[in-house]
């Protein structure tokens, strides 16, 4: 959810307007803690065996449910932090940690990979790949990787450039590193890394920027490619490289691949051992807008699509197609599990997932059989049920009508994104964040907007249709709090139903782990990480982590000991595209690692109070229609960072307060690239010089606005 220009403009201010802030924050030691408090008395708990989280989702299934029970509902209040690890950078962070023989690796922003001694918070080794600033502009949702993967004593680990690392586990140092992708091309690499077998295999992120997904298995031991399956199919006057190719081709129309085509498998993976089938989650069109990239229709295979593989072939088997036609960027690429379940008194083999669409999907994962699809979230204005007969949605009559009014929900946000569910065998349920996130989307009105070009933000439509509203800042607020929400729910998918869900509050529910404690942790609303009843839905303790959690947190035992283990720090796209929602949070980036047992008594330190006053802005010199064309401008290119209407979650700076140095140099920053190597490159290709004065003016005008309501004796 983050883009090119915006990327771009947001890097650079952070930089300029904010460098002396910025740098203090990252490169300062962090203040000293307090005196400890004498420990608490710890209720008496068995001791416990070590115990790893060695792969991604923990066991084989990616159920994230840990059968560790020390920390229960009982005791859990007196749960505390043991130790703290600050991270290097201020991004987002979404990585699920691994603790291997007592070392915790785990990932940051910019790819870079942190070995930590999992008792105490040492570091052991770190490693930065060293990724070029300027593939910002690249990407969608902010730097961010979401984990590694471990075998044998290697950590792989995908970069942001599209690169694929193997690294010795014991000190840091590569073993292997192969280009995944296309330089040139708008690829990135954020999600983590799958095994199966004796391979390691990834996926890729840009649909939104033009190209084409597919994902590639390498050998563990050398780095070769062993194989490659694309997710969509290209030109056919080149040929398919495959039957599945020849087949999806039949289901789109026009010239689909001058714009890429998309079909990105940028998150979810699971290799099924028991029936030897490699699962993946495809993702969005290239462009969103079916009209533009299939005009005549056609369901796109396999966009939003679960593609089952041979994971040693990378040969198709099977697929089921959550949306058909998908033109509401609602990806297949969520958590996907897998579980046996009893259904109509027979155990079934089963994936599951939750997808962006808002239908929970429950699938036989050796045929692809659909079982049952309910929703798991309210309202849905696209669709009203799934047909069983046919395992297609059944649309609604406005779904497909983009008038810049009719709201979609869910939205390309999603009812449910990257954090991921667990799931417990105990109580049978499915622990789910979810969101309720509206959006309004407006048919294109520019050429410029359906033009197929590498690099640009095309998603097909105007982004004028979801523009914020030019109200006081308390009244934005009051209609965010209103229309925007996000909660845990408890879903049965045996029984097709909620069992609990949490009173809405903040879109942010981060991803869960449920555990034989009768817990489930997960981010809380704000800067809280909360532990849940698994049973009732009653949150049993909190702590406050000075930022958000959005990771999945994972749980190890050591010396007898249960700890929980968050990676925390706000960012990802939605802190940049969340626009006035991520905004009004007012959640700041602290990147770290949090790891809780009972009895500790770490402290973090006191967060500085920011007490910087908004500078007065200098005067607009254009006229209104320059200002206008200014913010249409704005929209389409920086909106993706710079947040919607000029708000943004903090990662990217708020170009409303851009200085006046700032400003003198605002050409040299948008056309001709002199913050490239912090990440905002020349958009010279996509914006004229006049253009780019019509964002500064539209910009000053914002921001003079902004300051008229934060100091309204001004006049």
């Amino acid at each position: 959810m983050i883009k090119p220009l915006a990327a771009s403009i947001a890097v650079m201010l952070s930089v300029v307007a904010l460098a002396a802030c910025s740098k203090k924050s990252e490169e300062s030691p962090a203040a000293s803690a307090p005196p400890a408090a004498p420990p608490p008395v710890v209720a008496t708990a068995p001791a416990l065996p070590d115990t790893e989280w060695s792969l991604h989702g923990l066991d084989v299934g990616e159920q994230r449910y840990s059968p560790l029970d020390q920390i229960n509902r009982d005791n859990v209040d007196q749960l505390g932090l043991a130790w703290s690890f600050n991270m290097y950078t201020r991004r987002g962070v979404e990585a699920t940690p691994l603790m291997v023989d007592g070392t915790l690796y785990v990932s940051g922003s910019w790819s870079m990979v942190y070995a930590l001694d999992a008792r105490t918070g040492e570091l052991k080794w770190f490693y930065d790949p060293q990724v070029e600033r300027a593939f910002l502009a690249k990407g969608c949702c902010d730097a961010v990787n979401r984990g590694v993967a471990y075998k044998d004593g290697r950590v792989f680990v995908g970069t942001y450039d599209g690169r694929l690392v193997a690294l010795n586990a014991y000190d840091g140092k590569v073993i292997w590193d192969v280009q995944t992708t296309d330089r040139e091309q708008s690829y990135t690499v954020t999600g983590a890394p799958r095994l199966v077998k004796d391979k390691v295999v990834i996926g890729n992120g840009g649909a939104e920027l033009g190209v084409r997904g597919y994902v590639s298995a390498y050998d563990i031991e050398t780095g070769e490619m062993v194989w490659r399956f694309y997710t969509v199919p290209g030109n056919p006057a080149d040929g398919f490289e495959s039957d599945a190719m020849k087949m999806a081709a039949e289901t789109w129309t026009g010239e689909w691949w001058k714009y890429g085509g998309g079909g990105t498998a940028w998150d979810s993976m699971v290799y099924d051992p028991q029936l030897d089938l490699l699962y993946i989650g495809v993702g969005n069109g290239s462009p969103w807008n079916q009209k533009v990239r299939s005009p005549d229709g056609g369901d796109n295979l396999f966009l939003a699509s679960i593609v089952a593989l041979d994971p040693d072939t990378g040969e198709y088997v099977w697929h089921y197609q959550t949306t058909p036609g998908d033109t509401w960027d609602f990806t297949a690429t969520q958590h996907i599990m897998l579980a046996e379940l009893e259904i109509d008194g027979k155990p079934r083999k089963v994936l599951m997932q939750a997808p962006k669409n808002g239908f929970f999907y429950v699938i036989d994962r050796a045929t692809g059989e659909l079982i049952s699809a309910d929703p798991y979230t309210s309202p849905m204005t696209w669709a009203t049920h799934v047909d069983m007969e046919t395992g297609r949605p059944v649309e609604t009559p406005n779904a497909r009508v983009f008038d810049g009014k009719n709201v979609s929900l869910p939205s390309n946000a999603g009812a449910h994104n990257w954090p991921a569910m667990s799931y417990n065998p105990q109580t049978g349920l499915v622990y789910l964040p979810t969101m309720v996130f509206p959006v309004r989307f407006l048919e294109p009105t520019e050429e410029k907007d359906i033009l197929p070009q590498q690099g640009y933000w095309n998603v097909g439509f105007d982004r004028m249709g979801n523009a914020t509203p030019k109200i006081p800042e308390a009244e934005l607020a009051a209609m965010i709090d209103r229309d925007f929400s996000g909660r845990i729910i408890a879903w049965d998918p045996v029984e097709r139903k909620i069992r609990w869900a949490q009173e809405p509050g903040r879109p942010n529910a981060g991803g869960t782990l449920s555990t034989a404690g009768g817990l489930v942790f997960h981010g809380g609303l704000g800067t809280k990480v909360v532990a849940t009843d698994a049973v009732t839905g009653e949150d049993l303790w909190s702590s406050d982590t000075q930022t958000g959690a959005w990771a999945p947190p994972i749980t190890y035992a050591l010396d007898g000991e249960q700890y929980i283990a968050f990676a925390v720090g706000f960012g990802g796209g939605l802190a940049a595209e969340g626009g006035p929602v991520a905004h009004s949070w007012q959640v700041r980036n602290i990147s770290r690692v949090l790891v809780y047992k009972l009895g500790g008594t770490h402290k973090l330190p006191p967060v500085p109070d920011d007490n910087r006053e908004m500078p007065k802005p200098a005067p607009v010199t254009a006229d209104a229609a320059a200002v206008a064309r200014g913010e249409v401008v704005y929209q389409r290119h920086c909106a993706y960072c710079h947040g919607d209407g000029l708000r943004t979650g903090g990662v990217t700076p708020d170009l409303r307060w851009s200085n006046e140095s700032i400003h003198g140099i605002w050409q040299d920053i948008v056309l001709g690239g002199v913050l490239e190597t912090r990440g905002m490159v020349s958009f010279a290709e996509y914006v004229s010089a006049e253009d780019a004065e019509a964002i500064r003016q539209y910009v000053l005008a914002e921001a003079n606005r902004l300051y008229r309501d934060k100091h309204p004796a001004e006049g």
